[in-house]
């Protein structure tokens, strides 16, 4: 009970040293950890950054357990590591940068608030892409088209050809067009605007794809399987369309199948505002029609009384 008071005494007097910069510091501090891991949960730097947790872990058993040479490696490795870290993430630190100059502190680590500005550009390329595809799926026309979230795809824009257009329907028909130069590549949307075409996408290692599928098809699952990219697909042997997000395949789909699945995973939350408006006209409606029909409940007893 002794220590018990002496540790409680000891918390006590730490807490009255405390000041409000303090505080303010510890906020601060919160605040950009949150949101990098906010940042990081879903792409390739959220995996990194568990990798170098784990060799944190590693290093402070190591210390515990008197394992000198072993620390050493890991200390060494982790000094050249952040080096690497710069290099890997190149275009994501750049990304970053560009944000912070041009959007302010405000808003630079909130990138959920970016699809947000986004959202009217975003689905007016769902619509050109879907009417699109619907074309290009009767005519069996390849098409190969990737929408950036969060995961930084400069790398794949650098293998193919930068562009800066609007998403449109017949720009869309006329670069998988089977003759023209970039038909073999990917198309890659960011923010509702094409950034690249001809794109060179890595292929997925997964064994257990179906051998009916192509390279188009493993294109579009690996670029899924190390980021977070929504990518939709149109056979050229079939002409079916299909969707892969997270390192799994959606086939056969019809058109309005896509345009749901595509609203759904770019703009989850226009969709629930929409559902949520959608809720409140029905809930409004059911209360005209229970006013109307007390209203000609009440007229018919009128009647009755009167007839009386």
């Amino acid at each position: 009970m002794a220590a018990i008071l002496s540790v409680a005494q000891q918390c006590l007097g730490y807490i009255k040293t405390i000041q409000i910069t303090d505080l303010i510091d510890i906020g601060i501090l919160a605040y950009v950890i949150y949101h990098l891991l906010q940042l990081a949960r879903n792409s390739n730097a959220g995996q990194v950054l568990r990798g170098i947790a784990f060799l944190f872990v590693l290093m402070w058993v190591s210390s515990l357990l008197n394992l000198h040479v072993v620390s050493y490696l890991l200390s060494n490795a982790l000094e050249l590591g952040f080096l690497a870290l710069v290099v890997v993430f190149q275009p994501e630190i750049r990304h970053f940068l560009e944000q912070m100059g041009t959007r302010g502190l405000s808003t630079m680590f909130s990138r959920g608030d970016t699809r947000l500005d986004y959202a009217d550009e975003t689905e007016a390329a769902i619509n050109e892409l879907v009417d699109a595809y619907t074309t290009m799926s009767k005519n069996k026309v390849g098409a190969l088209t990737v929408f950036e979230r969060d995961s930084i795809l400069d790398d794949c824009i650098k293998s193919g050809t930068a562009l800066n257009a609007e998403v449109n329907s017949e720009l869309l028909k006329n670069i998988f067009w089977p003759k023209a130069p970039l038909h073999d590549g990917a198309v890659i949307i960011r923010g509702g605007r094409i950034v690249g075409g001809g794109c060179v996408l890595p292929l997925s290692s997964n064994t257990s794809i179906s051998r009916e599928l192509g390279t188009r098809h493993r294109a579009g699952i690996g670029v899924t399987e190390h980021t977070d990219a929504v990518v939709a697909i149109v056979s050229e042997e079939t002409g079916s369309i299909s969707v892969a997000v997270g390192g799994s395949l959606k086939r056969h789909l019809a058109p309005e199948t896509l345009r749901r699945l595509l609203r759904n995973e770019l703009l989850p939350q226009a969709l629930d505002e929409e559902e949520g408006s959608l809720n409140w006209k029905g809930l409004l409606h059911s209360l005209n029609s229970l006013r109307l029909t007390d209203l000609v409940r009440h007229r018919k007893e009128e009647d009755s009384d009167h007839a009386e």
